[in-house]
Formats: structure tokens, sequence, C-alpha cells
């Protein structure tokens, strides 16, 4: 059942209060990126995806596929959230003898479709999943998610112009675009905008949405669903570290957890249900 736009807000602060401890608990990991991906992951698995935790290898799901891999913790919470797994697992993040990886494996976490770490791989992926798809006149859609850094990689580009050579309308890819990365700002390491006319340029259909407007995500999906003949890429403007404002905008945050005064803080600012 599609849950309603309110009730996605709730569920999004439950999965960025988890982000926030599950990553005080392994005192390791990447918060930025994943808070600012929330409300994405929150449409996509609580609303609009064709899915099911209880038989996650069902053949006729729709796929998604975590390219920015170090952005886990938000894809973790998300798929427990969901049902896929106990959310109790989240304290495992990188500990020893958890499922939870730094990086998703999809040999261990039920609802993970694909490995992802290496930077530019995951809509490599994807491409793949579509073109199968289209190959074996399947119904299921792909969704993929990039950071804006990661449009960096060669291999994306490769990935991209081969979607829109093949007509992958059953590819809708997302840009996390919070405008940082690991070594500073995008547009001071390697400026990859302007990331719209690129992708027009591969022959994709972009639209280009506030990445924290659940209705806005919602129209862009709608969108993406009735433009025949091309990939869709929906540019997310977003804000990196979302929801806690200490975080937000900080690089210093791509890659470091916080530490138990911060955790608090942050909790309390998020609020609430637990």
């Amino acid at each position: 059942m599609k849950k309603s736009i309110d009730e996605m807000k709730s569920i999004a602060k439950v999965i960025r209060k988890d982000i926030v401890t599950m990553l005080t608990e392994s005192n390791s990991g990447h918060p930025g990126g994943s808070l600012s991906a929330v409300e994405i992951l929150t449409t996509l698995y609580f609303n609009e995806m064709n899915i099911d935790p209880s038989n996650p290898r069902m053949l006729d799901r729709d796929r998604f596929v975590l390219s920015k891999g170090h952005a886990a913790p938000v894809l973790y919470s998300t798929l427990a959230r969901r049902g896929y797994f106990n959310a109790e697992e989240l304290m495992g993040l990188r500990k020893l003898g958890s499922m939870l990886q730094g990086h998703p494996n999809m040999n261990d976490v039920p609802g993970v479709d694909m490995s992802t770490g290496s930077l530019g791989q995951g809509i490599s992926a994807a491409v793949g999943m579509a073109i199968a798809g289209k190959i074996d006149k399947k119904d299921y859609r792909v969704f993929a998610l990039l950071g804006d850094g990661e449009l960096e990689e060669g291999q994306v580009w490769e990935a991209s112009m081969a979607a829109g050579f093949y007509k992958l309308d059953n590819l809708t890819a997302f840009v996390d675009f919070n405008g940082l990365q690991i070594d500073g700002k995008c547009e001071e390491v390697m400026n990859p905008a302007p990331i719209g006319d690129k992708f027009r340029a591969f022959n994709w259909n972009v639209i280009e949405i506030d990445g924290h407007d659940f209705e806005a995500i919602l129209n862009a999906i709608d969108q993406a669903k009735n433009t025949k003949g091309m990939p869709t890429m929906i540019v997310c403007n977003t804000i990196k570290g979302k929801g806690v404002s200490f975080m937000e905008n900080e690089v210093g945050w791509h890659g470091s957890a916080p530490n138990r005064e911060q955790c608090e803080a942050a909790l309390k600012e998020i609020g609430g249900e637990n």
C-alpha cells in the first residue's frame, strides 16, 4: 500500500535518526550524502517501487541500484524500515560479523540488487538490468541513484551514452546534487555542471527538482513513466547533511561519524517518533 506524503515525512525522520545512530555506533561511515538522499529512497520504497520484502528476489520486481555506494546507511535503514530485515541489524553497521558492510553487498543483504562502492559502476549495472528487461520483455523498472561527485567518473558517461542509444525508457536515475564531495565543492574539484544539459546531450529526458520535496519527486517519477523512447534523469537539488543543522552543507561530514554528544543533539533536532 502506497504511503501518503505525511506518512513518508514521518518515515524520513525515522530513517534520518537511524543514519545518525548507526554511524555513531560504528564510529565510521558517511552521514552527509546519506542524509541528503532520504526523501528519494523513501519515495521509491514506500510509494513507487513494485517490491515484496518477503520475496526479495521476485523476478518481476523493480530494481534499485545505489551507485553512490558509500551512502549505504540510507539504503540499509530504508530496507529495514520497509521490512526486509530487523531494524536491530542496523547497529551492526561496519562491524565484524555483520551483514551490513560499509558498502552494499547483494550476497548478504536482503533487498540489495547490486553490490556497489566503486563509483561509476552502479549506473552501468543499472543500464545492464534495463537492457535485460527489454530483451526479456519484462515490465519491471530500474532505478539508480548517483552522487554529483560520482559524475566525474568516465564510466558514468559510457553507461549514459548506452542508455540513451538503446532508448531505455524503463530506466530512471537520480543525481543527488548536493554540491559537495570528499575533497570539497564539486565545482572546485571537477565541476559536473550543467548536469541537466550533459544528460540531454546523451539523449536522456531530464527533470530538475527539489530533492527534498516529496510531491516533486512523485511528479518527476510519473513524468519518467510517461516518457517513451529515452531514459530519464531526475536531477535532485539537495542539501548535504539534510536535517541536522550542524552537518548541513559542511563537507567535513562527508565521511565523519558523529560522537555521542553530537548524536543526541542530532536526534533531538530531527524529532519524530523512534
